[in-house]
């Protein structure tokens, strides 16, 4: 099978549907090396080449197992993306003990404790450090993460190492992943980024990025990824108790939820479908980011993402009010393969 792959500037390319690493570390709840490397080798034989991961996801354990993961696979064909900004000191003495949980990562021992570091040693540390657990010699993409509160720093002292780490080779792209659309739009106005990462904030739910960041990074050549499709749960399955950014999601959103889904429905198209597909309307956004603990995961996220889609399923959410009249909608109801 194979997945339409989009191109950006540099050579870079990623394909529609990309893979997310951070269920690879367990996520929520534990996931098993062995799944894990199912999980992986099921996206390669499904066409995924895009895989992003971290070291916050799991302190380091996603980056380990997608590399391990990817170690017999062909280097030319897949793009590895990591971050930078937190870097992992290990803990002494009792501080060690217990797991990650309160990060996210329950069952994983909390060996290290994460420390903001958005100085230009510390980007070249953390990337020595992930390429040491990838197994690498060099990162395709890498993504300052969450810079939400060191705006100036990583705007002076991060970014300038990167792009002078692509300059030298280690790095072949560059860019920002965050759950906000204001600061990666600066990035992209500012500097010379070549990808975002916009975690929640494209989807059928929220389409805070339209307004300012996908038009700037559209007319700039930056390419964006979108992460967070299903806004961590009410896009997947609305129900009552369905979460929406990580919390309950609140009524008016739930209701605008399950509308979305019975239009959706009325189509013939699941609500997963149409959530994964819709950010691939706009021209800016080369790659769908979805995160996967398991190998059905990943077969229903492809599954999902090839289902045909009909113009009139976009243009009677129009209609309605629940997707904004200038949002770009992908064309035709082919299947995208």
């Amino acid at each position: 099978m194979t997945l339409r792959r989009r191109r950006l500037r540099g050579g870079l390319t990623f394909s529609e549907l990309s893979l997310g690493g951070a269920p690879l570390a367990g996520l929520g709840s534990p996931v098993s090396g062995e799944q894990a490397r199912q999980t992986v080798d099921t996206a390669w034989e499904l066409g995924i080449r895009g895989f992003d991961t971290a070291p916050h996801y799991g302190i380091g354990l996603s980056e380990r197992r997608l590399g391990a993961a990817l170690a017999h696979r062909p280097r030319a064909e897949l793009t590895l993306s990591t971050k930078v900004g937190r870097l992992l000191v290990p803990h002494e003495g009792k501080a060690a003990a217990g797991d990650d949980g309160a990060h996210g990562f329950p069952g994983v021992p909390a060996t290290h404790r994460r420390q903001w570091d958005f100085t230009a040693d510390g980007v070249r540390r953390s990337l020595e450090a992930s390429l040491e657990r990838l197994g690498l010699d060099r990162a395709d993409l890498v993504l300052l993460h969450d810079p939400d509160d060191h705006e100036h720093q990583a705007l002076t002292e991060a970014y300038p190492a990167l792009e002078r780490l692509r300059a030298e080779g280690t790095v072949g792209a560059i860019g920002v992943g965050m759950n906000q659309s204001a600061m990666p739009a600066r990035f992209v106005r500012d500097t010379d980024i070549d990808v975002v990462l916009l975690a929640g904030r494209y989807t059928l739910l929220d389409q805070d990025g339209l307004s300012e960041l996908l038009p700037a990074a559209a007319a700039r050549g930056v390419g964006v990824v979108i992460g967070g499709v299903f806004n961590s749960g009410l896009l997947a399955d609305p129900r009552p108790g369905a979460s929406y950014d990580y919390r309950p999601a609140p009524a008016p959103l739930l209701r605008r939820a399950l509308r979305i889904k019975d239009i959706a429905a009325g189509h013939g198209v699941p609500l997963r479908a149409a959530a994964l597909r819709f950010p691939l309307g706009h021209p800016a956004v080369v790659s769908v980011l979805v995160g996967a603990r398991s190998a059905a995961e990943v077969r229903d996220a492809v599954a999902m993402s090839g289902h045909p889609v009909p113009d009139g399923l976009w243009e009677e959410l129009r209609a309605e009010g629940l997707l904004p009249p200038h949002a770009p909608v992908p064309a035709g109801g082919e299947e995208r393969r």
